[in-house]
């Protein structure tokens, strides 16, 4: 005979509709494990720092000066942004560096396009031979990358530049990934090396070999004419191809005469000066920095990652070429994720040996069961 004063209405409930619960139980399971593999895995969670920075490049400026004419003005627009919680700022010699912190309910999106509108109020009143606008942005947790693809192999670097251009157009074509970055690959620039000399007895300036280059380097349109009833528009392309056409550039003189670039320069196909250094086990490489997308799944980015290279081996890339893969940031998050599913194996494993001595191996099993299913039901959860 029951006690109702003691009786539990939900456990009552459950042992008079047990094929209801096995069918919740199951459906349960299904749509937890659905929402794990969809869930995306990160190892740490992604953090929004409400801080916008502003950053101003004035090179050949002392800190002082750097103070009053960049910094003061910036802080003078910028105090009365909405939500701004306080700001911070340094000046150096070449450059200012100023941190708006807002407060922790302001959408980043919004303060960083505030301080944006700030900055360009306060444009007039800035040095007008600023080589650059100040830059503005924010700092985001996922832009640091995810792996290192370093590529070598025995090619030149305009080589190697290129096999690292075509992977990194692969790879920026997944949607896990935000944006790919390239270090140590040397930029190609087209030098004209001008005799002072020959350019002297010309009587030629440097504006005038720039303007003779720029105005035969021009893709123009010609607007659009009708032609069998069909109206086409009209191009004219006229850009360089080869450093040797560029040679062939007619210069004018002030006294009307004709002279070829190559009379008076030499036109090299070069590249610009390295900036960025990039090298695995002392060799030189190039490095692939990779950026995941926010909210997408870290371990699916490495996989893909991975098929794309192995795919591309020995079709768009040679056999040959060594890829080399570093600071792949899925490898600790996959670590984690498997001591988490061990820890959930294990767990059921030991409650069901435990109470099987007491409850018996259907019991047992029964109440060990809670421990996946309370797993899925967080996983739904999240």
């Amino acid at each position: 005979m029951k006690d109702i004063n003691k009786e539990f209405k939900p456990s009552s409930w459950a042992i008079d509709n047990k094929t209801a619960i096995y069918v919740l139980a199951v459906i349960i399971t299904i749509l937890g494990y659905s929402a794990y593999i969809n869930l995306p895995k990160e190892n740490f969670p992604e953090i929004v720092i409400p801080k916008i920075m502003v950053y101003t490049i004035y090179p050949g400026t002392s800190p002082a000066n750097m103070e009053n004419l960049v910094t003061k003005q910036l802080e003078k627009q910028m105090r009365g942004t909405q939500g701004l919680k306080k700001i911070t700022s340094n000046s150096f010699q070449d450059y200012s560096l100023i941190t708006a912190e807002f407060n922790t309910n302001v959408d980043i999106k919004d303060a960083k396009q505030r301080i944006k509108d700030a900055v360009d109020k306060t444009r007039q009143d800035l040095p007008s031979d600023l080589p650059n606008d100040p830059d503005v942005f924010d700092i985001n947790l996922s832009d640091l990358p995810i792996m290192n693809v370093n590529i070598a192999g025995d090619y030149d670097l305009k080589r190697l530049k290129e096999y690292a251009d075509d992977l990194k157009d692969q790879i920026e074509g997944l949607k896990e990934i935000s944006e790919v970055e390239i270090v140590g690959a040397l930029e190609p620039e087209i030098q004209i090396n001008v005799d002072l000399n020959k350019m002297a007895a010309a009587q030629i300036s440097f504006s005038d070999i720039e303007n003779a280059v720029k105005f035969e380097n021009m893709t123009i349109s010609g607007g659009s004419v009708k032609m069998d009833g069909v109206r086409r528009s009209l191009n004219v392309k006229q850009d360089f191809k080869s450093p040797l056409e560029i040679s062939d550039v007619i210069v004018k003189t002030p006294t009307g005469a004709s002279v070829y670039l190559r009379d008076i320069a030499e036109v090299k196909d070069s590249f610009k000066e390295q900036e960025s250094y990039a090298r695995l086990f002392g060799k030189n490489v190039i490095t692939l920095l990779v950026k995941k997308r926010s909210g997408e799944n870290l371990i699916e980015a490495s996989d893909k990652i991975n098929a794309l290279i192995k795919d591309m081996k020995g079709t768009t890339l040679p056999e040959n070429l060594n890829i080399t893969i570093t600071g792949d940031q899925s490898d600790k998050t996959r670590v984690t994720l498997h001591d988490l599913i061990n820890t959930i194996i294990i767990g059921f494993i030991l409650v069901t040996i435990i109470l099987m001595f007491f409850m018996g191996v259907t019991n047992a099993l029964f109440v060990a069961l809670s421990v996946p299913l309370s797993m899925f039901i967080a996983f739904l959860a999240m």
